[in-house]
């Protein structure tokens, strides 16, 4: 069975900085990209972040360029999410997702997530 465990979440001044974490298990981890999703209060899901299999590639996107960091730890089985500059505008449940093998052409291929982690950017 896959397990997406995000931590890190929690309540911040905006400027102040995060630092998010996704333990996977149950799937060939090394194998797959690993994408974050966020969902703010009320709005729907939105795409944040993709990091491909060797961390060779990320993606991210416009509105977090330039303040997050994602990463990967194949060795581990972790993935992590830098939020750095927080803004009011980040305040969402961050989701950690199991995307598609690097094989794989599938248009969507996020097909695990995790529970999520609360991050709420607030003075």
């Amino acid at each position: 069975q896959v397990f997406l465990v995000e931590s890190g979440g929690g309540l911040v001044q905006p400027g102040g900085s995060l630092r998010l974490s996704c333990a996977a298990s149950g799937f060939t981890f090394s194998d797959h990209y690993i994408t974050w999703v966020r969902q703010a209060p009320g709005k729907g899901l939105e795409w944040v972040s993709t990091i491909y299999t060797d961390s060779s590639i990320t993606h991210y996107t416009d509105s977090v360029k330039g303040r997050f960091t994602i990463s990967r730890d194949n060795a581990k089985n972790t993935v992590s999410l830098q939020l750095n500059s927080l803004k009011s505008e980040d305040t969402a449940v961050y989701y950690c997702v199991k995307d598609r093998p690097w094989w794989s052409q599938a248009a969507d291929g996020m097909d695990s997530w995790g529970k999520g982690t609360l991050v709420t950017v607030s003075s």
